[in-house]
Formats: C-alpha cells, sequence, structure tokens
C-alpha cells in the first residue's frame, strides 16, 4: 500500500524517483559513458492550455461521520477503496513508542473475533481480493485498502469491515510480528538508503515527529496488546476518516453495501493538529561511516513548503526543472555528462507541514567530490540565473503532460480527490492546475529558489566510506561522524 501522503503531497511535483537512482553504483573507475539517446525535449502535448474538467465524486457521509467519495467508472467490473484515518499515522506515535502505529496496522489482517489469520488469507483468495493495511513512518495517516471484483464487492468488503472493526490482536501473531520487526531492523542499518534517509531526517526536522524513521528494539519490545487495543480503539475513528471508492459502483449501491459498517461509532476525538517545521539553520555536514562501501549515497536540502503554501507550485516546477525527471539538469550533469551515478534527481515532500526539498543520488565513491560540487553547483544555478524561457515551457509541458496521462488512471483521479479533501483545496483545483502550471514565470522559479534553497543553511548527509570521503567533505564545511547505529563517533 502507497504511503498516502508521500504520493499525494509529491503527486503533482512529480518527482521520479526510479529503482536507477537507487542502484548500485560501479565499484569500477571508469566513468558510464553518456546516453546516445538523441533528446527531443519536447512533452506530446501542444502550445495551447490543456483545458480540463475532472469528474467529480459523488460525495456523502454516513451517520457515524464517515465521509463517503464514490468515482463511477465502468470499463472493468473491478472496484477499488482506500480508508484514510486522519491522526492514526506514525506521525502521531507516543514519543516513547515510535512504531505503534505502524504495528497496529501491520496487525489488522492477522485476527478478529471470528476469523484467524489463515482464514483471512484464505477467505481474500477464494474472493480475488486485495486487503491490506499500513501506516508508514512520517505519514498522518493509517490507510486501509482494498480491491476486488464488483460483483461480490459485498462479500471482500464484509471482510474487509471485519477487519477494520473486529482485530483480536492474537498474541501469538504479535510476538511473531515483533520478531519480524526486528529483524528488519538489523538489515535497514545495512542498507546505505536506509541510513541517509534517517540521518537526513532527523537533520532537516530536529525535533519534529517527522525525524524518526524507524522503530528501536526497546520500543518493539514496550508495544502491547494493550496499547495496540487503545490505538485502534481511540485513533480508528470515522469522523476522522475519507472512504475513497472507485470503480464500477453506484453510489446508491455502495450505500447500501456500506451498511456493514453500521456498528462503526463515531467518538469525541479530534485528528490532533500537525506541529509547524522550520529550516535547519546554518550549513552542517552529516557523515554516516559505512566501511568499505564502494559507493557514497548523499542527500542536500532543508525544509521548503507545506502543501497549501501559495509557493508550492512554483516550488513544483522549479523541482522538476532541477531533478524531477531523468531530462532534468541533475541527471544531465551528473549522469549525462560526467557519469558519476545511474541517476541524480531532486524532491519536494509538502504535507500539512512544510516539509524538505533535496537532491540527492548514489554516486562512486571516487566521484564524491565532484559530485559535492555539482549538487552544489545547481543549486547556485537555480538561484543566480534566471531560467532560459525554453527550458522554462519545455519543463512546464513535462509537468502538464504527466498531469494529462494520470487522468486516464481512475486511482490516480481517486488520489486527486482525496488530496483536495484532505488539503481543503478549491473545488476547482484540479481543473485549473494546467492553466497554473503554465501561467509560472522565470522570475518565480529564481524567487522560490533563493528564498527556500539557502546554501548557507543547506543540511548535508552522506553515507560512505569515511576513511576515504570524511576528507573530501571537510572541503566543504566541519563533518559530524556517526556509525551505521546512528551513534555519534
Amino acid at each position: 500500500m502507497r504511503n498516502f501522503f508521500a504520493e499525494s503531497a509529491c503527486l503533482v511535483a512529480v518527482s521520479v524517483l526510479t529503482a536507477a537512482a537507487f542502484a548500485q553504483a560501479p565499484a569500477n573507475d571508469k566513468a558510464v559513458p553518456a546516453s546516445k539517446v538523441e533528446r527531443k525535449r519536447k512533452a506530446p502535448v501542444s502550445s495551447d492550455v490543456l483545458q480540463v474538467k475532472l469528474p467529480k465524486p459523488v460525495e456523502f457521509k454516513l451517520d457515524n461521520g464517515l465521509t463517503v467519495l464514490v468515482l463511477e467508472d465502468h470499463k472493468l467490473p473491478l472496484v477499488t477503496l482506500r480508508l484514510t484515518i486522519l491522526g492514526a499515522g506514525a506521525l502521531n506515535d507516543p514519543p516513547d513508542m515510535p512504531g505503534l502505529a505502524n504495528m497496529t496496522a501491520a496487525i489488522l489482517r492477522e485476527g478478529t473475533a471470528s476469523r484467524d489469520s489463515k482464514q483471512i488469507a484464505e477467505e481474500s483468495d477464494r474472493l480475488g481480493a486485495s486487503i491490506f493495511a499500513s501506516s508508514p513512518f512520517g505519514s498522518e495517516t493509517a490507510t486501509i485498502s482494498a480491491s476486488g471484483l464488483s460483483d461480490n464487492m459485498p462479500q471482500w468488503l464484509a471482510l474487509t469491515a471485519d477487519i477494520l472493526l473486529h482485530p483480536s490482536f492474537p498474541p501469538s501473531e504479535l510476538a511473531k510480528l515483533k520478531q519480524r520487526e526486528k529483524v528488519q531492523l538489523q538489515q535497514q542499518r545495512s542498507s546505505p538508503n536506509f541510513l541517509v534517509n534517517e540521518r537526513f531526517s532527523r537533520a532537516v526536522y530536529g525535533n519534529h515527529p517527522a525525524a524518526i524513521t524507524s522503530p528501536t528494539v526497546a520500543s518493539i519490545d514496550a508495544i502491547t496488546l494493550e496499547a495496540l487495543k487503545n490505538w485502534h480503539d481511540n485513533r480508528y475513528v470515522p469522523q476522522n476518516a475519507i472512504l475513497g471508492v472507485t470503480g464500477d459502483i453506484r453510489p446508491a449501491d455502495l450505500k447500501q453495501a456500506l451498511q456493514v459498517l453500521a456498528s462503526w461509532k463515531a467518538s469525541d476525538f479530534k485528528t490532533p493538529a500537525d506541529p509547524a517545521t522550520k529550516p535547519a539553520a546554518g550549513k552542517k555536514i552529516y557523515l554516516v561511516d559505512r566501511p568499505n562501501s564502494v559507493q557514497t549515497s548523499i542527500y542536500l536540502g532543508n525544509i521548503a513548503v507545506s502543501r497549501t503554501d501559495p509557493d508550492y507550485l512554483a516550488m513544483t516546477v522549479m523541482d522538476q526543472l532541477v531533478g524531477g525527471s531523468a531530462a532534468a539538469r541533475l541527471f544531465l550533469d551528473l549522469r549525462e555528462q560526467k557519469g558519476y551515478t545511474y541517476g541524480a534527481y531532486s524532491r519536494l515532500i509538502a504535507r500539512k507541514f512544510a516539509g524538505p526539498w533535496y537532491e540527492f543520488a548514489n554516486v562512486r565513491t571516487e566521484v564524491t567530490d565532484g559530485s559535492m560540487q555539482g549538487f552544489l553547483d545547481e543549486i547556485q544555478r537555480i538561484r543566480d540565473e534566471k531560467v532560459p524561457e525554453s527550458e522554462l515551457e519545455e519543463t512546464k509541458r513535462a509537468l502538464v503532460a504527466h498531469f494529462a496521462l494520470a487522468l486516464e488512471n481512475p486511482n490516480e483521479l481517486l488520489d486527486f480527490a482525496i488530496t483536495q479533501k484532505i488539503y481543503g483545496l478549491p473545488a476547482d483545483y484540479w481543473d485549473t492546475y494546467p492553466a497554473k502550471i503554465s501561467a509560472i514565470t522565470a522570475e518565480q522559479v529564481q524567487r522560490v529558489a533563493r528564498k527556500y534553497i539557502d546554501p548557507e543553511n543547506i543540511q548535508i548527509v552522506a553515507v560512505g566510506d569515511a576513511a576515504k570521503i570524511k576528507p573530501v567533505l571537510e572541503k566543504y564545511g566541519p563533518v559530524e561522524l556517526y556509525d551505521s547505529q546512528g551513534n555519534k563517533l
């Protein structure tokens, strides 16, 4: 199940994170040859502004306060639903128990009052349905998703409702889940991508809950059946939830089927306000030592904007231009021209609170210095030089073209509808999106770059062989050294 807020925050930004971006860089000393592919650099849309009017979901509320959005699509006999529960996400974990929300979601499918985990799995298979629950770290929500055929939708919806409303939290399953979590903790400590994300999150978010990216052994041990049950009972409440449904279903039929949620009662619990974030002050460099690593994983960035900030769309264009795709500046410089990496990108994370904009890549150890300079050069370039009109137009056309393609996917349309609801965006937000993107100017791009990307306050994180890259990083400022367990050395 996708991390809904991570997706929705970046959906319009179209920050392309391909698997190649995280692939192991070649260990030899030879540069990867530049691509011989001829780049036309023309997105498949005309110069006219794309005129669209997205289908509006039918919206209604159940007596318990649950908001329901329905987008009919009768091309295939399939139905997909996504229940997004605000306030039940890992971002709201107790400070002394990171991982509680994630584990609550994970254990839902492991047993109910009337079914054990084997029966749930067998019934799902028999119905041809998929049911998942998740609450990733950094997420404001818990999400339950389900999909299956429309002709037996009432049956698999009833199974989903049982998982949602009547989890039994079997002690034996909790023990297994805890063991798996501990094994995963050990495994992720060997991943440079986990290590760089962990340290970067702490660098840019500071004491904010979004700085936490994983549980600890102690927090896993501290999670009890009572804690799981209390979290579920208090946080999984209908008045704070949105049920998005798309596919071969009519609103009247869905209302009838949703009687399986009649026992789901509202409570007095209100979604807590997200704490504000602010950019970290002062340029800082963090190095996580990974001895004998043949590559360096690099993140550079700082806190930028929230999803509803007036500068969000200009930042979206700026991000796309610098590192949003394989046609962007970072990729063309560090990959195509210099052969330092399989891919270099940037990403904008924007939620109800301001998230970071950052550049990132995995590069060969011996080109760490050149890659660092390349990242910093692109930051300086986007701040100091006005974007050429032709490059700006190509970038905006690419964003609009990606948006146009998304309109063909019912699940993407559902994402748009839920995003609009979550963030309180105007009713015509997506209808006017192409025009708003097309109206962004070079002056606006330069202004937001200067405002939100400050080289004097940039946070730099690198993971690699400290014996080889620490002297390189020290050319850019003082370096704080950490081991792979997160301990400062």
